[in-house]
């Protein structure tokens, strides 16, 4: 059986599946549906942490599913921009995954990370797969991945 790690860049999955679909995504549908391909071996959920009761709730929904949930602080610049940067944590954690698993499975969108899945793929010949919506997802992104899932109505609340 497979073993498979999963790493979720969650204010991504959330802003691309609110503007493509104006709707949430289901993660406890893509746990049952990645239980079929292999075991779960590790899974993180990367988001920002703003304390307001909605987000906890969230929160504690992805622990019971079974993700390991990393919090980063907001950050409010004097200009009114946010910070809240999750890809050097996500890229050290899949670089620390990748000589342990069979597949490294990665929801975003976000084209910074097309470098690390080529660089982790051929370095240890692990699966790079990649679960985004279509057209919110980086071409670099979807170019380095051996698999692309495109995040549709089925993988939605």
């Amino acid at each position: 059986m497979k073993k498979l790690a999963i790493f979720v860049d969650v204010q991504n999955i959330y802003y691309t599946c609110k503007e493509a679909y104006g709707r949430q995504f289901n993660y406890r549908k893509l746990w049952q549906h990645l239980g079929y391909e292999g075991e779960i071996d590790k899974a993180y959920a990367y988001a920002i942490h703003r304390g307001d009761d909605g987000q906890l709730k969230f929160q504690d929904a992805l622990k019971h599913i079974g993700f390991e949930v990393k919090l980063k602080p907001f950050i409010q610049r004097s200009d009114g921009s946010a910070k809240g940067d999750w890809d050097v944590g996500i890229t050290i954690d899949i670089m620390e995954a990748a000589a342990e698993v069979d597949a490294i499975i990665l929801l975003s969108g976000d084209g910074d990370f097309g470098l690390l899945l080529g660089h982790v793929h051929h370095k240890y010949g692990v699966e790079a797969q990649v679960y985004g919506v279509p057209q919110l997802t980086a071409k670099s992104l979807i170019d380095a991945a051996t698999q692309f899932h495109p995040i549709d109505t089925a993988l939605l609340l």
